[in-house]
């Protein structure tokens, strides 16, 4: 996806926040700013924004002598999804259709976004929103095909928290699955870390992309990840990261997301609200 004028501003909200949470005062916080400006000034033309987002983040990290800016944000977004995982377990359970449901489920996670704004709105509510809307983009029939033609399917993460409500879809598919996160922090995207907290280790292989990019921006990762996702039947990405990059990576990529910025609403041609399960061109 290419970059919109809008993404911006987005970018420096990112990097003040980010700069906050890793504890900056406020002279680095000035210094984050100013050099995110800079950033900015000599983007080359063609760079999509999780490309810009990670030197962004990047940039914050190495600033304020940070790792993790968001590392406290992302256990306690897990804790609150795994307080609710009984309750997500039962709603599968209890379906006439468990496989629709969790797919939906692992789309209402993906309101778990600290990259649009520094909150997100309450998490059950938000799955009682998602089980009783319409999709603004429906491949679900698609999908479904796909995953009961294939011997196993690589899984794209998003962000930490989130990942318990994928693992409750891992939990409902009949084949193997492989599940990727960003092998360094960025954001409040999933690592390996974040994912063994919501218990997807014990239903699913995780791997790492090898990349500390928002997305996946394949130039960028791992060989070991590649060799995967190139032999893998199906591919479900989550979020709009993964939608910024592999929206056009061909039909074996299924995008699960949220339409939570109005830039990936006139990209993807879709309400800001929306829910979207779209087949990648």
């Amino acid at each position: 996806m290419k970059i919109y004028l809008d993404c911006y501003a987005c970018f420096l909200r990112q990097a003040l926040n980010a700069a906050r949470l890793a504890g900056g005062d406020d002279e680095q916080q000035y210094k984050v700013i100013n050099s995110t400006l800079k950033l900015l000034q000599n983007i080359r033309p063609g760079t999509n924004p999780p490309e810009i987002a990670r030197s962004v983040h990047k940039l914050v990290r190495d600033e304020i002598s940070a790792a993790d800016p968001y590392k406290e944000a992302k256990a306690v977004s897990t804790q609150q999804a795994l307080a609710i995982y009984p309750r997500l377990k039962a709603l599968v359970n209890d379906s006439d259709d468990p496989l629709g449901i969790a797919i939906r489920l692992s789309i209402a996670g993906n309101i778990i976004d600290l990259g649009v704004k520094d909150y997100y709105d309450d998490l059950w509510d938000t799955v009682e929103k998602v089980l009783s809307q319409p999709y603004a983009i429906d491949d679900e029939e698609k999908l479904c095909a796909r995953l009961s033609e294939a011997d196993h399917v690589l899984f794209i993460a998003d962000n930490a928290g989130e990942t318990v409500f994928d693992r409750v879809l891992t939990e409902v598919l009949q084949i193997p699955v492989t599940y990727a996160v960003k092998k360094y922090p960025t954001l409040n995207d999933a690592t390996m870390e974040d994912a063994v907290a919501a218990g997807l280790g014990q239903s699913v292989r995780i791997i790492s992309n090898g990349t500390d990019a928002p997305g996946t921006i394949l130039s960028l990762c791992s060989e070991e990840f590649l060799k995967i996702y190139k032999l893998a039947p199906i591919i479900i990405a989550k979020g709009q990261a993964n939608y910024e990059t592999l929206s056009n990576a061909g039909p074996k990529v299924f995008c699960l997301l949220q339409v939570k910025c109005p830039v990936i609403g006139k990209d993807i041609n879709a309400p800001v609200g929306s829910i979207v399960i779209r087949q990648s061109k």
